[in-house]
């Protein structure tokens, strides 16, 4: 049973974060001490450089030989019928931009794990669930970080002026031997036209991701726990502790990005009201449901379906406003989805617990 000195210690983890968020908004607001160039700058650093390490770390330090397959498979499941739903809903409503269905994704999937879930977990349901979440945070670091980059990167690419310019298309048609005025057919030009186009955003996508650092951070996190969880083989200490150092700061920057974003905009809530309430819905309400759907098909039981279903209604985590912000893709929406997911999740994860106790 959860007690209240559980709690306090969950409420003290959640502190310090409105404290490094309070003082980069105070910064801006009141001490006028960055530009929005700083701002940028600081952003970029987060995007390209604290949370590579980070992610390394997190990827690094966990057994890949001793995975729950039936969690981890049903983690992969909910995002995946996530990303079907939100796209076909963004089809109907005719919804051309990807970054409205990465905006979706975020906010109901991605939760807030290492600073608050990992210790609220382990107050609910004991070390082993902070090891079955430790599972799920590899698997977000692993495969959903890099997939909000890929689509980030593509809905980039399609507005890129480049891709839709007649120079490109003849680049690529030259390189084939042919020439618009080969082709015979209207709809044949068509064709080879967005076949085309669709080389060129691929083509652009994974130079820019060959060159991301978070795609070698995770390459490297997983190479090196493989070799370190098989072998036994250890990082030098040197190595270990400046890993450690530099990702450590990674969340604290992510959050001090965040509040410097808030005193950007006009209003707390720069999503507007009806766009926050649609976020705390989406978080704690459809994330929690859509994942009870594969962990019933898959036969979750007991503590580990529970762990399942509390995960997912963690708010929404730093790492996708960090993106966001740095593709300039609905980041008010996702700030909003931090700042006030974080304020009400203690009382709402508190709820899942004891309704799923009953």
């Amino acid at each position: 049973m959860i007690s209240l000195a559980d709690v306090f210690n969950v409420i003290s983890a959640i502190i310090p974060l409105y404290v490094v968020l309070i003082a980069a908004y105070l910064s801006i607001k009141w001490w006028k001490l960055f530009t929005p160039d700083h701002c940028a700058g600081i952003n970029k650093f987060v995007a390209n450089f604290s949370i590579p390490l980070l992610s390394f770390q997190v990827i690094s330090s966990n057994n890949p030989f001793k995975m729950n397959m039936k969690l981890v498979s049903a983690d992969f499941l909910q995002k995946l019928l996530t990303f079907i739903i939100l796209t076909v809903i963004a089809k109907i409503r005719s919804e051309g931009s990807l970054s409205w269905v990465i905006t979706g994704l975020s906010l109901s999937t991605l939760p807030n794990t290492l600073i608050l879930g990992i210790p609220l977990l382990r107050a609910m349901y004991g070390d082993k669930a902070a090891i079955l979440l430790a599972q799920i945070v590899v698997l977000q670091s692993l495969i959903w970080y890099n997939l909000l980059l890929v689509l980030f990167e593509i809905d980039a690419a399609k507005d890129s002026r480049y891709v839709s310019s007649p120079q490109a298309a003849g680049e690529i048609e030259a390189s084939q031997g042919t020439t618009p005025e080969s082709e015979d057919q209207e709809n044949g030009r068509t064709k080879n036209h967005r076949n085309i186009k669709i080389r060129i955003i691929l083509s652009t996508v994974g130079k820019k991701l060959i060159r991301n650092p978070n795609t070698h951070a995770t390459l490297a996190g997983i190479t090196w726990a493989s070799i370190h969880y098989r072998w036994g083989a250890k990082l030098p200490k040197v190595v270990e502790n400046s890993v450690t150092l530099l990702s450590n700061g990674g969340l604290g920057m992510a959050m001090f990005s965040l509040g410097l974003f808030m005193a950007s905009q006009a209003s707390l809530i720069a999503c507007g009201t009806r766009n926050a309430v649609l976020a705390m819905v989406l978080k704690f309400v459809a994330g929690p449901c859509l994942m009870a759907v594969p962990s019933t098909i898959l036969g979750l039981r007991g503590t580990l379906f529970k762990v399942a279903i509390v995960q997912a209604a963690l708010p929404q985590g730093l790492v996708p406003f960090v993106f966001a912000k740095e593709y300039n893709q609905y980041p008010d929406i996702l700030s909003t989805g931090v700042i006030f997911g974080l304020l009400i999740a203690v009382p709402i994860g508190l709820a899942y617990y004891f309704m799923l106790a009953l």
